[in-house]
């Protein structure tokens, strides 16, 4: 898979922190997923236009490490990239960096389904899939 990845910029907010002022970890798979729409939209097509297909993402599994502390009003770069791709799932990986320092904060993945618009599996592949087979394999 090439190493596309795409970068979204978030500003902690004051209500994404507790009362240390340090970003709530809850708050970290909420970036993930902007990072995730931002991927698709700067890819080519946005979730919406996906769902208007008929296809839907549904998390199936998610991971976060958390490394550093990310602290009210920081700026935090989320680098997306899809990191695994079979007929039946995507998988993304994120890296949530501090951008005025560069250190890493967290990292993880999120695990997603093909599924159509009742929750049945699209077992024989879709559309979506072969657009990421194609933007990630070049």
């Amino acid at each position: 898979m090439n190493d596309i990845k795409h970068t979204a910029i978030i500003r902690v907010r004051y209500s994404e922190t507790d009362k240390m002022g340090v970003a709530y970890h809850g708050r970290y798979l909420d970036w993930f997923e902007v990072g995730r729409n931002e991927y698709c939209r700067l890819s080519g097509k946005s979730y919406l236009e996906w769902e208007a297909e008929g296809i839907m993402l549904p998390v199936v599994e998610a991971h976060c490490r958390y490394k550093s502390s990310l602290r009210y009003d920081d700026e935090a770069e989320i680098e997306t990239r899809v990191s695994k791709l079979t007929r039946v799932s995507v998988e993304f990986s994120y890296r949530i960096l501090n951008k005025a320092t560069g250190k890493l904060a967290a990292e993880g993945y999120t695990k997603h389904a093909f599924v159509d618009l009742g929750g049945k599996l699209l077992k024989s592949g879709c559309a979506l899939e072969e657009y990421l087979r194609k933007i990630t394999e070049g």
